[in-house]
């Protein structure tokens, strides 16, 4: 009996490393026969947006309008600026100086140009502060035979004109190169505006020289100045740049 007892231990003993070892190779094989994961069950990239669809671009005709459109109304503001600015600036300086009655101050551009020249810029400034300032490229400043430059009140006493004026050049057939040309005009000019009445300066844009004066040196400015009561009589006086 008890050989067949260690007999059976023996071969027990002997099985267990054979059916361990079994087990791990079972496990190993199954290990190698699992398939790698596929490549598609990866991470999918992650998709792009949709590309945006750009504006239609706009034509050379339709932004040019709209530049110009852009530019005038520009320019305006600058003068509706401009005449804001000398308006507060006569204004402060009457209340400080205590001027109850003042006077009237009345600034009239006149144009007697001939058409081979095109005001294109006109700028005004009273004692150093603008009041009027306008650009226009298309001419039709220049078609104006005259308008209003300043009307309204001013402090009594000396004060001092100054007048920047633009004009291009305007022809056609053999004289279509004077649209290549600028011409600038600058003049001062001081006049009295008397307490308790009004006074009237005309500034007139003519061409001095008569047809043999180079055109650069025909542009110029005269002026006419005229003092009268509120009502509006009164005498004249003309004078030169």
């Amino acid at each position: 009996m008890r050989a067949l007892i260690a007999l059976f231990t023996v071969v027990v003993i002997g099985m267990s490393p054979v059916s361990v070892f079994a087990q791990d190779a079972g496990v190993a094989a199954v290990m190698e026969a699992a398939p790698p994961p596929a490549e598609g069950a990866e991470a999918a990239a992650p998709t792009p947006p949709p590309a945006t669809t750009s504006a239609a671009p706009m034509d050379a005709g339709t932004y040019a309008v709209r530049l110009r459109d852009l530019e005038q109304r520009i320019n305006e503001l600058k003068e509706q600026i401009f005449r804001s600015k000398a308006r507060l600036s006569l204004l402060a300086e009457t209340v400080l100086r205590g001027v109850v009655a003042g006077a009237q101050a009345v600034i009239v551009h006149e144009n007697r140009m001939s058409s081979s020249y095109r005001m294109v810029k006109a700028v005004y400034a009273l004692d150093g502060a603008p009041i009027f300032n306008r650009a226009d490229e298309a001419g039709g400043l220049g078609e104006q035979e005259e308008f209003d430059v300043y009307n309204g009140s001013i402090v009594p006493g000396e004060h001092t004109l100054t007048v920047n004026l633009e004009y291009r050049g305007h022809g056609y057939g053999i004289f279509s190169y004077l649209k290549g040309y600028r011409f600038k005009v600058r003049s001062n000019y001081s006049f009295t505006a008397p307490e308790g009445r009004s006074v009237t300066v005309r500034v007139v844009g003519y061409e001095r020289g008569g047809p043999t004066a180079p055109l650069e040196e025909r542009p110029a400015i005269r002026y006419m100045e005229r003092v009268s009561g509120r009502s509006g009589a009164g005498g004249g006086a003309e004078g030169g740049e």
